[in-house]
C-alpha cells in the first residue's frame, strides 16, 4: 500500500517503511492529535493523545479495525493505529486525517 495525497493535501494511507527517517506525520484521530517521527522501519517516536504527553519511543504495528485485522506498518484514515510502547499495546481512536509536518513549521533556537 503506497501513500496517496488527497485533494486537501492530507494523506489517505501511508506505509511507514517507505518514508525517509525523520519524516514527521501529524495524525488526527476522533479524539486526539498525534505527532509521529519516523526513525527506522517501524520504529517511531510518538507524542500526543492521552498516553503519550511526552515524545515516546514506540513500534508501529499498523492500521487496524480495533484489535482485529492489522495492516502491518501502515496508517490509514478510517482505521485505528496500533502502537507498542514499553511492552504495552495502544490502540488509538479512528484516524480522520494524516499530513506531513513541514520543516518550515519548526522553530529552531
Amino acid at each position: 500500500m503506497e501513500h496517496s495525497i488527497a485533494p486537501a493535501g492530507h494523506l489517505n494511507c501511508v506505509k511507514v517503511d517507505q518514508l525517509p527517517p525523520l519524516t514527521t506525520l501529524l495524525i488526527w484521530t476522533r479524539n486526539s492529535l498525534y505527532r509521529l517521527v519516523i526513525l527506522a522501519d517501524s520504529n517511531v517516536c510518538v507524542q500526543g493523545g492521552e498516553f503519550f504527553p511526552d515524545p515516546t519511543p514506540a513500534e508501529l504495528a499498523g492500521a487496524s479495525i480495533r484489535r482485529g485485522f492489522v495492516v502491518d506498518g501502515c496508517i490509514c484514515a478510517g482505521l485505528h493505529i496500533e502502537l507498542l510502547a514499553s511492552g504495552t499495546r495502544f490502540v488509538t481512536s479512528t484516524v480522520v486525517a494524516i499530513t506531513t509536518e513541514s520543516a518550515r513549521d519548526w522553530i529552531i533556537h
